[in-house]
């Protein structure tokens, strides 16, 4: 199973804050079958304690160490938001990425998402993409490097 395909993308979010916004990274991975209903609760439990927001328009949202009962597979899901939400950072967040990390996988897969922004032209492409396939290639691309 790929981490990413274009069912697990969503070219124009619009959420109203950073919870509602989570939930629909999240839902993403329910619908996919990466994590069960619960694991969502989870990456807004998790936004509560700390912000997942990481900068340059990016939050990487994704469960408490709780929740590793919860995911069945390791995925991905980004949910692009074209006027952006604020996440309580200086800027707010235009791409949030859901993120189940099974067994091992989680700093993985965390630190590859993490590299791929830190081009930031990548960011760029992923914002003037026109397809979700577009935005899955670039991920998957930077994350093979």
């Amino acid at each position: 199973m790929k981490l990413l395909s274009k069912e697990k993308i969503v070219l124009n979010g619009k959420a109203s804050d950073k919870y509602e916004a989570i939930r629909m990274a999240g839902k993403l991975l329910v619908d996919a079958g990466h994590v069960t209903e619960e694991y969502v609760d989870k990456m807004v439990e998790r936004e509560e304690i700390v912000s997942t927001y990481m900068g340059g328009g990016l939050a990487i949202p994704h469960g408490t160490k709780e929740a590793k009962s919860m995911i069945s597979s390791t995925g991905l899901s980004v949910v692009r938001f074209p006027e952006g939400v604020d996440f309580g950072g200086d800027e707010p967040a235009f791409i949030v990425i859901g993120i189940a990390a099974a067994g091992g996988d989680h700093m993985e897969v965390l630190t590859n998402v993490a590299m791929v922004f830190t081009d930031e032209s990548n960011l760029e492409r992923i914002m003037n993409a026109q397809t979700e396939e577009e935005i899955a290639e670039i991920l998957e691309g930077g994350m093979e490097g």
